[in-house]
């Protein structure tokens, strides 16, 4: 998309930023096709969800926690009028290796405008009451995990009311307080408590076009390269020549770095950014990745960029700790080109976590 002149004087880029905002549980809701970081998954589709094996941590085999959802349908593509993108990662701070993405999982899910699950016509901008992500069952009637909100396939075996994803989150949810409910076979606790200590905090993900402002000046001419001594015997210009490529490979990663700060800074608290087709925005020279990385979709039509998680919602997910915590420079996700149709059914895509090289400045 072409960059345009927006009312301000500043052009706009064709990247659409995502900030973070209290909202109501009611605007979270799966009818309401929210953006949002954190709670539980507003899951679009009401069939055919993720199994626990599909949304667990490839390094240590845990359930992984929902990150983030995008809402982000294809217009002129009556398959993909309701789309979603859901991003789960894992908790456990040891799975973050250097530039290892297998602690991270992403999934779509499209909806033609006429189906079985929401009206023809766009909901009512209202409450309704209720909060359909704290509940049980989907609509659809698929159970759900009480703890994170995913696929819960297993049952608690004494009172069969509480379900789960996995034998972790049924620990979870009995040290909870499912032990005393269950002893007067009930499940009188909430379910949106019992998942706190384990579901990231909730937010909506507000979008809003980036605008760049006017470019900077040139540098001045006092940051030049200073010439080399031609006096140099052979050995110093074996090492000054060595000392030469390290300098234009650190030249390199700075550049990199210094682009992404700068091109970050005008909206510091952006936390995603999203330009389907465009390219990803990195923080560092290295850990790229290559187009022969990056599979084709099952159905044999590659997977292009789409979006971007950023360094800056880390701030808002209380993951920090005196050892090691989760961390990521940032996060791109890629996305079957021709959106393929593959019915209910929520359709793995591809994740790239790049991190941060050496000591960088804050952001």
């Amino acid at each position: 998309m072409a960059g345009s002149e927006s009312s301000t004087g500043k052009a706009e880029t064709g990247i659409v930023l995502g900030f973070l905002e209290e909202a109501e549980s009611w605007q979270l809701q799966s009818a309401q096709f929210p953006s949002k970081v954190g709670g539980k998954p507003a899951w679009l589709s009401q069939l055919d969800l993720p199994s626990p094996k599909q949304i667990e941590c490839e390094t240590c085999h845990q359930p992984l926690a929902f990150l983030l959802q995008v809402y982000a349908p294809i217009v002129g593509q009556d398959r993909s009028f309701h789309r979603t993108l859901f991003v789960f990662c894992c908790k456990t701070p040891t799975c973050y290796s250097h530039n290892d993405s297998r602690c991270f999982k992403v999934f779509r899910s499209q909806l033609p405008r006429r189906n079985d699950f929401y009206p023809y016509d766009p909901p009512p901008d209202e409450s309704t009451g209720e909060n359909e992500n704290d509940s049980d069952v989907l609509q659809s009637g698929v159970k759900l995990c009480r703890v994170c909100g995913c696929l819960g396939p297993k049952s608690c075996s004494r009172c069969h009311i509480a379900n789960y994803c996995s034998k972790e989150h049924q620990v979870i949810d009995w040290k909870a307080g499912h032990k005393s409910e269950c002893s007067s076979n009930g499940a009188s606790n909430p379910a949106g408590s019992v998942g706190q200590g384990f579901l990231f905090p909730e937010y909506e993900l507000v979008t809003e076009p980036e605008e760049l402002p006017e470019k900077e000046q040139p540098r001045g001419a006092d940051e030049a390269q200073t010439n080399l001594d031609c006096s140099s015997s052979a050995a110093d210009v074996l090492q000054e020549e060595e000392l030469e490529e390290m300098a234009m490979h650190e030249t390199e990663e700075n550049k990199v770095f210094q682009k992404f700060k700068e091109r970050t800074a005008p909206e510091p608290h952006q936390v995603l950014r999203y330009c389907r087709r465009g390219p990803p925005l990195w923080v560092s020279a290295k850990g790229i990745p290559n187009a022969e990385v990056i599979p084709c979709c099952p159905c044999g039509a590659k997977r292009i960029f789409e979006f971007q998680v950023m360094p800056q919602l880390l701030n808002h997910l209380k993951v920090d700790s005196p050892q090691a915590s989760i961390d990521w420079g940032t996060l791109a996700v890629y996305t079957c080109e021709d959106s393929c149709d593959q019915g209910h059914r929520y359709s793995p895509e591809f994740i790239w976590k790049q991190d941060f090289t050496g000591e960088q400045p804050s952001l």
